[in-house]
């Protein structure tokens, strides 16, 4: 079963969908009212499909039960990643293709969208999946299992684009963060279209302006 979601559709029967994940401690709500302020008018009828992480403790929120992507131990960047709950969310994702499949959206009208913890499973979800895809929207996250991903991305999604927007005064997750994952997958070839804006761990006009024009470009 794919996870409970919060959906809306730009106009009937829909051709292209964005699945967008949301971060740690939110749900799927949480993006839901970016959709008028993101899509033009003249774009193909859109469904965007956010979906509820399950409820997992927290490690570093002192095992708080939240809605999660994967546990969290700590911030510092060689701490142990949890890469069985990130597998399990990988897989999440592919339930949720192959429902839009099921609607009549192939791979290549979709794009995976997340911020923060949802961008690192975006990201993840996406560079693996072995259909390609519209593209890969990552907000305010970073590359995880990025040390097995050489060997485990699916040459179908080796060119597809990637808008990558973060903050110059991240607290949370710090700019040379992104930086670091952005020039791993420029090193591997992908095209990541990069912008920073002058904020913290969060969305800004203009990042959503500079995201409409690049989805615009993808839905073809």
């Amino acid at each position: 079963m794919p996870l409970p979601t919060a959906e809306q559709e730009t106009a009937a029967n829909p051709t292209h969908s964005v699945i967008w994940l949301h971060g740690l401690g939110a749900d799927g709500n949480d993006f839901a009212p970016i959709v008028p302020q993101l899509a033009a008018p003249g774009w193909p009828a859109l469904r965007f499909v956010f979906p509820h992480a399950p409820v997992r403790p927290v490690t570093i929120n002192n095992g708080m039960s939240m809605r999660a992507w994967y546990d969290i131990a700590a911030f510092d960047l060689n701490a142990k990643q949890d890469e069985t709950g990130m597998r399990a969310s990988v897989a999440e994702v592919e339930t949720l293709i192959a429902r839009e499949h099921s609607r009549g959206v192939p791979s290549e009208r979709i794009l995976l969208a997340g911020f923060s913890q949802g961008g690192a499973i975006a990201l993840s979800a996406g560079l693996r999946h072995a259909e390609k895809l519209a593209g890969i929207i990552a907000l305010s996250t970073y590359l995880p299992m990025h040390t097995t991903l050489t060997a485990e991305r699916h040459a179908s999604n080796s060119a597809t684009p990637i808008f990558w927007g973060h903050g110059q005064a991240d607290p949370v997750v710090v700019l040379q963060r992104g930086l670091d994952s952005r020039d791993r997958l420029r090193a591997l070839g992908y095209p990541v279209d990069w912008h920073t804006y002058p904020m913290l761990h969060a969305v800004c006009p203009q990042e959503i302006f500079d995201l409409r024009d690049w989805i615009g470009q993808r839905l073809k």
